[in-house]
């Protein structure tokens, strides 16, 4: 199986048009353009019935009370935990290509809640919901795709894995509101093939990203 993208090179920089962050000039950072990359993916197993994707960053802190706080670094040997950022399941296993923005753009406070996607899939809540969940102007459930946007103190580059599994089920059996780790549980058992390609991206300027 082979994954592909327009917009993304694997082990690349990740253009700042598909994350929620970027840097500025005036500022630590500022809110980008947060538009779904390009995503194609081909030669899937006989009996696929369907297809499930997630995008998620295994460099993020373990502990955020340092997190873009001037004066502080993230030393990049600190303990690190997964964040989800895309969940798409219930994908139909005709459809085997995403176009940039097909599956949202742009940032909503509180989160998108009925982001778009491919007829039938259903889309998850990404890990900015805990995230976010401290800030008033900004807690919500999110939905859907929300890019990069690590912290502009990290020393280090984080990666951001897409994957598509090819599944031999066509639909998984998630309640609505599910997450990232839900449905790699219920993935499990029936997954006949997947491919990845991986991003990297970084707001600490004296990174390159």
């Amino acid at each position: 199986m082979q994954l592909h993208s327009n917009d993304l090179s694997d082990q690349q920089p990740i253009p700042s048009r598909f994350a929620f962050g970027k840097l500025a000039d005036d500022a630590p950072m500022a809110l980008a353009d947060n538009v779904s990359p390009h995503l194609a993916w081909s030669d899937a197993p006989a009996g696929t019935r369907s297809f499930a994707l997630l995008c998620v960053d295994p460099d993020v802190p373990s502990k955020i009370d340092d997190v873009n706080q001037e004066g502080k670094v993230l030393p990049a040997d600190m303990p690190r935990v997964d964040f989800c950022h895309w969940v798409m399941i219930d994908i139909p296993p005709d459809v085997t290509e995403l176009a940039s923005g097909a599956c949202g753009e742009g940032i909503v406070a509180g989160g998108k809640q009925n982001p778009p996607g491919p007829d039938g899939a259903r889309q998850g809540i990404n890990d900015y919901t805990g995230f976010m969940a401290g800030n008033p102007d900004m807690a919500g459930q999110y939905h859907g795709y929300d890019g990069p946007c690590p912290p502009w103190n990290d020393e280090l580059l984080h990666r951001y894995v897409f994957t598509v599994y090819a599944l031999d089920v066509e639909r998984l059996e998630l309640a609505e509101g599910f997450s990232g780790p839900d449905a790699l549980k219920a993935m499990e058992g029936h997954i006949l093939a997947q491919a990845s390609l991986c991003g990297t991206y970084s707001l600490n300027p004296q990174i390159a990203s």
